[in-house]
């Protein structure tokens, strides 16, 4: 017989499950990073938050007692900060753009010289000069020193404190690029003469980024009329100079037009309608203006009425640019904006001059957008213009529209019944159910 083995005994002692040594095991590995952080910031830094957050807390009281006292007067200083909701984050901690992709913004220059060079030709000769807020405070001096101006329309004289205040603040914008922006810029839209507090900053010196900045605050604080102005009399200004200077836009300046979008109905009455009354728009500002818009969404009311206004003024080349863009919106569009599209574009019946391209562009836009929307005269009309008006690749495009298309008040039906009354593709299919044919079944 083999030899048996012997049996080995373990030393340990039989512990069942659940007790302490077995736990004490378990609980043997490291803990977690986080379980530490837990444990030290509890311990630790708890008294110092508290203690943060109770001067952080007494400064908010401090701001709110200061609001509830501030006055209206503009000869105040301590004025309270206006709150700007952006999107973008808080206006304090604006980093600024980079400068390596700034001045295209992601608008592209597709500028056609020979159409460049029609559409100059549609241009005012004596261009009138720029208006700007320099030349309007300028205007009410001349007016209180010679006692032209009513007595309630005069120019109240700023105390040498705020002049010499807000003559230091645009010191500050003019070299500006990110962080905070001065807090006495933000009570300006508040005070009762924000232009003449405006005009010692002296905002032609503007940087582009204090440039971007104050529009945020104005945009949002001005209300309709008084951020027209602003618009019209510093915004627009500043754009074609830049535009005229660098033959291109910089990035902050380029959102700034997109953060006047703020308010559609000022943007439209204080930057496109006089670029476009003035006659003077050339094809690069067309192009970029043109290409802030296309990217924005615009309520359909102020699209109908901006369009109609400028269907009815004076055509000088570029407005076809802003036309074809609103017309790509596809809102739809009242009747009587449509019937003054189909006028502007027949006013050109008898015109000499050839056409340039965007002028074509924009007709084959409305057509393909409304077409159905158009009387049968109308369609007429348009023929007889492309006859006179033609463009080797875009009249034919025009025309296979207008005759693939039904008239106004019409209904896709009739349509279909006119052009082919005996088509058998819609005539029903007559089954007799009692008449089947039998159907081959296979045995099992």
């Amino acid at each position: 017989m083999g030899k048996r083995k012997e049996r080995i005994h373990n030393p340990e002692p039989f512990v069942p499950d659940g007790t302490e040594s077995v736990k004490s095991k378990k609980r043997t590995k490291a803990p977690k990073q986080h379980q530490k952080e837990a444990k030290l910031i509890a311990s630790n830094i708890t008294s110092k938050i508290m203690k943060e957050a109770l001067i952080q807390q007494k400064e908010v009281d401090e701001e709110e007692e200061e609001e509830q006292n501030a006055k209206s007067s503009f000869h105040r200083i301590e004025e309270p900060p206006v709150v700007i909701e952006d999107e973008d984050g808080d206006i304090d901690n604006f980093e600024g753009f980079d400068e390596t992709q700034s001045h295209f913004a992601g608008y592209e220059e597709n500028i056609n010289e020979e159409d460049e060079r029609i559409i100059d030709t549609f241009l005012s000769k004596q261009p009138g000069q720029q208006k700007t807020l320099a030349d309007l405070i300028v205007e009410r001096i001349k007016e209180k020193d010679g006692s032209v101006a009513l007595e309630n329309q005069s120019v109240t004289k700023l105390d040498q404190s705020v002049i010499d205040l807000y003559k230091g603040v645009g010191t500050i914008l003019s070299t500006y690029t990110s962080g905070k922006i001065p807090k006495a810029i933000k009570p300006i839209p508040s005070m009762p003469q924000w232009e003449e507090i405006l005009y010692l900053t002296e905002p032609e010196n503007w940087s582009p980024h204090a440039f971007y900045q104050v529009t945020r605050i104005f945009a949002s604080n001005l209300n309709a009329k008084k951020a027209e102005r602003f618009y019209k009399l510093v915004l627009l200004p500043r754009v074609r100079e830049d535009i005229r200077k660098n033959r291109k836009l910089h990035e902050s300046v380029y959102h700034t037009l997109k953060k006047a979008f703020y308010k559609p109905g000022a943007f439209f009455k204080g930057i496109l309608l006089p670029l476009c009354e003035s006659c003077t728009c050339t094809v690069r500002e067309a192009v970029i203006i043109g290409s802030v818009m296309e990217k924005v969404s615009i309520p359909s009311f102020h699209s109908s009425a901006v369009l109609l206004r400028l269907l009815r003024m004076e055509y000088c080349g570029t407005t076809s640019y802003f036309i074809k863009i609103l017309l790509e919106k596809k809102y739809a569009l009242p009747y009587r904006v449509v019937d003054a599209a189909v006028a502007h574009f027949m006013r050109f019946l008898d015109d000499i001059r050839i056409m340039p391209v965007i002028w074509h562009q924009s007709l084959l836009a409305f057509v393909q957008r409304y077409k159905n929307e158009l009387l049968k005269e109308d369609k007429d009309n348009l023929r007889i213009l492309l006859e006179k008006q033609k463009h080797r690749l875009i009249t034919p495009e025009i025309i296979r529209e207008l005759n693939h298309s039904r008239n106004r008040g019409e209904k896709e039906e009739d349509v279909m019944s006119i052009s082919s009354p005996m088509s058998v593709i819609i005539k029903p299919i007559q089954e007799d159910r009692f008449d089947i044919p039998e159907v081959p079944m296979e045995e099992d």
